[in-house]
């Protein structure tokens, strides 16, 4: 869906266009550091006790799930979990 007029959304990229590349590398660190962080209140408020683990499972699956065969991220999630093990070890 889309609901920004041709005009506004032109508008929207001539001003993003003036700022430096350092600028609008920044902005999307934010804008992605924010995302994280939605996601994982999210995870934490359906599970106030989550694990790190859970909540690194949570991630990226909510980011990144869907773009693997279900085998890939089976395999993806089972890394997390060694790792989370290891890491405790």
């Amino acid at each position: 869906m889309n609901d920004t007029s041709s005009e506004m959304d032109q508008r929207y990229r001539a001003l993003l266009m003036q700022r430096t590349g350092e600028e609008r590398l920044i902005m999307g660190c934010a804008m992605r550091d924010t995302a994280r962080a939605l996601v994982e209140a999210s995870l934490r408020a359906q599970d106030p006790q989550a694990t790190v683990e859970h909540i690194r499972k949570g991630l990226f699956l909510r980011f990144y799930g869907q773009e693997f065969d279900a085998e890939r991220r089976a395999k993806i999630l089972a890394a997390i979990e060694s790792s989370a093990h290891s890491v405790a070890k």
